[in-house]
C-alpha cells in the first residue's frame, strides 16, 4: 500500500526538482521536490521492512478444526491443531 504512495512522491518530487523552472517568491520548488523525493524513499523503505517483518502474508499458521465422537463414552471431541509457528 505504501510502495504506491512512495513511487507517487519519488515522481513529483523528482518532477518539481528537475522539470520545474517556473519560482515562487519566497518557496523553493526544489527543495520541496527533493523532501518529496525523500519522503518517497522512506515510505518504500519502510513499507519493505514491515511487509518482511509481518511474511508479506505468506507463511504464517493455519488451524485446523475436527470433531468426532468418542466411541467409548459417545461425547462429542473438538480437536484444534495449529500448525506452522
Amino acid at each position: 500500500m505504501y510502495v504506491g504512495l512512495g513511487i507517487f512522491l519519488l515522481v513529483v518530487g523528482a518532477i518539481l526538482s528537475f522539470a520545474v523552472q517556473d519560482s515562487i517568491s519566497a518557496i523553493d520548488l526544489t527543495m520541496i521536490g527533493y523532501i518529496m523525493m525523500g519522503g518517497g524513499a522512506l515510505a518504500i523503505l519502510l513499507s519493505l521492512v514491515m511487509g518482511s517483518r509481518a511474511g508479506g502474508g505468506a507463511g504464517g499458521y493455519s488451524s485446523r478444526t475436527t470433531t468426532h465422537v468418542d466411541p467409548n463414552t459417545g461425547t462429542r471431541v473438538d480437536e484444534t491443531r495449529v500448525d506452522g509457528l
